[in-house]
């Protein structure tokens, strides 16, 4: 059975027991702040088991994107090395909300599996924690599994649990025995090991119990279902293969990585691992840049930097010296197109990301072998012979080395590594990714919100912009439930219904005013603590509230028309940018305020003055159209269908709102928009830039604000010609005469410089000394920058025929040195080497090559030091 028709018989299947089918959410964990990545099914639904959301649903199942290279669920390491671990997996799952429990959990794993999937009875076996009879004995009674399949064991392997706090309960895993020939033994001890005969098939979690702060664990009213199975390891079992590596979701990948190195698969040799972990981590990257993430030095971008490092290393060790990872990505998208369409139009944006990315890392890795020589050079005078863990580890944090590569290379040089100072560092760098990573603190505060669980508010901003009466169902200040705000408190506002649009999609929250008549509060913004809630951050002015108030609730009407204005300007610049520049281009981030917008999207080359310009005039023609803006709202299913652009770090629920501008766009969003595109106005892009390898941002004006910066530009472009007297045709060619003049003027001053420094030279060649019968020219020179400094030394260099010059120049609080040694002195003192000596001295460091190095340095005061203390060194190191 393909892995395609296993995903749609798991759906199928669930579906006709009543469950709603899922689409898989993305990569990026939205409105979960504890995890990097999504990481299993259940994910998605985490606010609807802990009470905070609710769904029309009570049943539901999916096909689940995830990847496990973070926390607690880290299968990095064991990539490659087993035949069942991955970075990036699909999980089939089944989830009950509070309706069915353990035995209808029980008896639909066991009748997809058998009578649906018809694997074979006799090699399955099941595991229950140690004190859940109730479990064992669905297993044993209900289905039949007799007791000798039915393992015990302890909560360190069947039990889960949320968090500290939260949903837990025992979970019972289903195994199956794919041969006794990968190794023979006892299947409770082969089970309990991990080994690769018993297939961890599928996990039944049963949230049962709620666990406090206090660690005790009280009955949940509504007990409920998740479960999780990897779609890799069920279809080794219904493939007949004995890795998930063999199967039809890797396999191609296998065959693609052994054609460019050359090689047979398997071979039985460290290459395997080499294989198998190139052709697991391109399917994460390419799901990875497909869901927006872009390569950068923290958080997500660093493990997906990580992951392309860690595959092209792989190919070099089986020989492949080229970037190759982007040609894989072809075969990815082929792979998956049935499940993930989405896949194919943006194969080529991947494919460019990763090759980008190789490339890089090929530079970096060069750079890196340059600084190891230089740490085993600096460690073996030492009289060493181990090089640090601090500097193991800054090779494999800065030039990607892997700890396995430096160890290697320290082997040839009959060196070791200090391992444990290594991974000390190491240690260091995750707990500084833990500090800094905002989750901790979001959650946090989420917790506060929680103890509001059972409120919902009802939003109507979409019909209504002002409530006469709104109750206050509940008041926060300084993250405690209250019962009261008075004048000069700031604090947070809940009420039953609100016409104030909380901040979501990039559209910051409405302001405006809440207030009757012993009241008034300023809303600064709104926003979502939870699904439900929507908050209001306040500032109370006069008088005082309390919880079950009424007060009117009146929006900034102005200030929603300009955000208005700029979240449809949005939409248009999306559809124009996939119209010009390709169906590639997909927002990847944007912030709609009522003063500007900004837009951030994937395109891997800076947008030249042509393109923005088409873009500005094709979103100002849908303006000036006059275009009715209309929303409706839909099932997420059906505006897909309808080809409705969807944003891939948003969160869509049940339903959705589809906001349609004629036939030229159409997207799923939530925000507020004019009624018609003419309402804009205008639309002025005021600047593009880069803002990661592949992640280009637009910013621009609309309407009032655009007007504004067009004036001030008109404005500006009279002062100048008033300026250079000239009319506006003949401004370009009047600058280039100015920049022309004044090239010619640095010029003159620069042979000047020269001319007066090499002058000053010439009359002090009693500086030229001999050391080891070598002509050594030492000085200070004045008023030359770095560029000049170099010419000036090349050129004594020419002048003494045979010898070393070193000059140095101070330039404000910059300290320039420069080294030149003639080519027939190099095997005896090497310019690269006498650099890293003197550039300490100065503050700073260096670096060149064995005839010329350079230096700079912050401590300019101790130039005359370093020019009288480097003819000792060189005499030193002269042979």
């Amino acid at each position: 059975m393909k892995s395609q028709e296993i995903r749609e018989t798991f759906l199928d299947f669930f579906s006709d027991k009543s469950h709603k089918i899922v689409k898989s959410s993305s990569l990026l964990p939205k409105d979960d702040p504890t995890i990097l990545f999504t990481n299993a099914g259940m994910n998605q639904f985490k606010n609807t088991f802990l009470g905070l959301e609710k769904r029309s649903y009570k049943r539901a199942a999916s096909v689940q994107k995830c990847m496990r290279v973070s926390g607690k669920h880290n299968d990095l390491e064991q990539v490659g090395k087993t035949n069942k671990h991955h970075t990036f997996f699909e999980m089939l799952g089944n989830f009950s909300f509070g309706d069915y429990f353990k035995k209808e959990a029980v008896e639909y794993a066991w009748e997809l599996i058998v009578e649906v999937f018809k694997l074979k009875k006799e090699n399955i076996y099941a595991t229950v924690y140690e004190e859940d009879d109730e479990a064992y004995t669905i297993w044993n009674k209900t289905i039949g599994l007799p007791p000798e399949r039915i393992f015990r064991f302890g909560k360190k392997d069947n039990y889960w649990a949320m968090g500290e706090t939260g949903p837990c309960g025992p979970c019972s895993e289903i195994h199956y025995d794919i041969g006794a020939e990968i190794e023979e033994g006892e299947p409770y001890r082969l089970i309990e090991s991990g080994s690769d005969r018993f297939l961890e098939l599928w996990n039944l979690v049963f949230m049962q119990f709620h666990q406090d702060e206090k660690g005790q664990q009280h009955p949940l009213p509504s007990p409920s279902i998740d479960t999780g199975m990897g779609l890799e390891r069920l279809a080794v079992a219904l493939q007949g293969q004995k890795s998930n590596f063999d199967t039809d979701l890797l396999k191609p990948l296998i065959q693609e990585v052994c054609g460019f190195a050359r090689r047979e698969y398997p071979s039985d040799d460290e290459g395997d691992v080499a294989v198998r972990i190139i052709a697991d981590h391109v399917r994460a990257v390419s799901f990875l840049v497909a869901d927006g993430i872009m390569p950068a030095n923290e958080g997500r971008g660093y493990v997906l930097r990580k992951l392309i490092r860690r595959a092209f290393r792989q190919g070099n060790s089986i020989g492949i010296e080229e970037p190759f990872l982007y040609k894989l990505v072809g075969v990815v998208c082929d792979i998956m197109k049935d499940a993930y369409p989405e896949l194919l139009p943006s194969a080529n944006y991947i494919s460019k990301v990763c090759q980008s990315e190789e490339k890089r890392f090929s530079l970096t890795l060069s750079s890196g072998l340059r600084t190891f020589n230089q740490y085993i050079k600096e460690a073996k005078k030492a009289g060493k012979k181990v090089l640090s863990g601090a500097k193991a580890f800054k090779l494999y944090d800065t030039y990607g080395f892997p700890l396995d590569l430096s160890r290697e290379l320290a082997e040839e040089q009959n060196m070791d590594v200090e391992e444990k100072g290594f991974h000390k560092e190491l240690e260091k760098q995750r707990e500084r990714a833990r500090l800094s990573w905002e989750g901790e603190e979001k959650q946090k505060r989420k917790k506060i919100y929680e103890k509001l669980k059972g409120l919902s508010v009802q939003y109507v901003g979409y019909e209504q912009e002002k409530i006469p009466e709104a109750r206050i169902i509940a008041l926060l200040k300084k993250d405690q439930i209250i019962q009261e705000l008075k004048e000069g408190d700031v604090g947070e506002i809940f009420l039953e219904q609100t016409p104030f649009y909380a901040e979501a999609g990039g559209q910051t929250g409405d302001s405006g005013i809440l207030k009757n008549s012993h009241f008034a509060a300023v809303v600064e913004s709104a926003f979502y603590p939870t699904p439900d809630l929507i908050s209001h951050k306040v500032k109370v002015i006069s008088g005082k509230v309390r919880v079950e108030d009424k007060v009117e609730a009146a929006v900034d009407v102005p200030n929603r028309r300009k955000i208005s204005n700029n979240h449809t300007a949005t939409h248009l610049l999306h559809a124009s940018l996939r119209q010009i520049l390709g169906d590639h281009v997909k927002q990847a981030g944007s912030l709609v305020e009522s003063s500007r917008l900004r837009f951030d999207f994937t395109h891997f080359a800076a947008l030249s003055s042509s393109e923005l310009e088409q873009i500005e005039l094709l979103v100002n023609e849908k303006i000036r159209e006059g275009i009715d803006v209309k929303t409706k709202v839909t099932t997420l299913e059906e505006g897909l269908e309808e080809g409705a652009v969807a944003i891939f770090e948003e969160k869509y629920g049940e339903k959705v709102r589809m906001v349609t501008i004629g036939d030229f766009s159409k997207e799923l969003c939530g925000g507020v928009h004019v009624h018609s595109t003419s309402q804009i106005g205008l639309f002025k892009i005021t600047a593009e830039s880069s803002i990661a390898a592949g992640m280009r941002r637009i910013e621009a004006l609309t309407g009032e604000e655009a007007l504004k910066h067009t004036q001030e530009t008109e404005e500006l472009m009279i002062d100048v010609q008033t300026v250079l007297s000239s009319p506006r045709t003949g401004l370009l060619t009047q600058i280039e005469k100015l920049k022309e003049s004044v090239k010619a003027k640095e010029r003159e001053t620069k042979a000047l410089r020269q001319k007066i420094a090499k002058h000053e030279l010439e009359e002090k060649e009693e500086k030229v000394k001999k050391i080891k019968g070598i002509s050594v020219l030492v000085q200070t020179v004045k008023d030359l920058n770095n560029t000049e400094l170099r010419e000036l030394a090349d050129s004594l260099k020419q002048k003494i025929g045979s010898g070393v010059v070193i000059l140095g120049s101070v330039s404000g609080k910059k300290v320039f040195l420069v080294i030149a040694v003639t080519k027939d002195l190099t095997d005896r003192l090497k310019a690269d080497e006498l650099v890293q000596e003197i550039a300490p001295i100065i503050g700073g460091g260096g670096g060149g090559r064995p005839d010329f190095a350079q230096a700079g340095g912050t401590q300019p005061e101790k130039l005359d030091q370093v020019l009288k203390q480097s003819r000792k060194i060189i005499e030193k190191m002269i042979p």
